[in-house]
């Protein structure tokens, strides 16, 4: 019962969280979210990506207070001018972010107070499979590290089963189909 009065648990107002939780039950086709990028070569290795509306909750999103903006570039020793993070920076920096927040979330839905939470993350790729020179070699991350140091009264196994109820960990870890189109103009 929500007497008015909003409670908190990592920042994370709890019977927002819950009510929210309910209405999904009630209505699964609600948790259907489509989430939108476009994407503009610049020249070079550099490319830009704008991120807006997107559709969830049984309706479209388009009232954004702002749209946000992604550089991607290569540093120099890739034939960039490092004018951004590369794009597999940005998948490290989402697969982080997305366990921290899936983490202090699941937390604050399970009662869990969390004081303090950063993360490592690193990974490891051999650009013998991106460039063609191996077909043994993966095109991607061949292991990807990721230590969270945490300040709780939890354990850390509570903890790090909490990160694997991430979105983005899944899609790394699970396959996930991609329908790649190529429209000319």
């Amino acid at each position: 019962m929500n007497d008015g009065k909003k409670k908190e648990v990592n920042g994370v107002d709890v019977m927002a969280l819950h009510d929210t939780i309910k209405t999904l039950r009630e209505k699964p086709e609600l948790a259907a979210f489509k989430f939108r990028a476009t994407n503009k070569w610049q020249g070079g290795t550099l490319n830009r990506s704008k991120i807006g509306a997107f559709y969830g909750a049984g309706e479209e999103h388009s009232n954004r207070p702002q749209t946000f903006e992604f550089t991607a570039d290569e540093p120099p020793v890739l034939l960039g001018q490092d004018r951004g993070a590369n794009p597999v920076e940005y998948l490290i920096h989402a697969a982080a972010a997305c366990a921290t927040t899936t983490m202090i979330a699941h937390a604050a839905a399970r009662g869990i107070k969390l004081d303090e939470v950063e993360s490592i993350i690193e990974g490891d790729i051999d650009l013998r499979g991106f460039l063609g020179l191996d077909p043994n070699v993966r095109k991607g991350y061949e292991g990807i590290r990721l230590t969270f140091r945490v300040k709780s009264d939890a354990s850390p196994e509570q903890l790090r089963e909490l990160t694997y109820m991430s979105p983005v960990i899944n899609t790394i870890t699970q396959p996930t189909p991609i329908d790649i189109r190529v429209e000319k103009k």
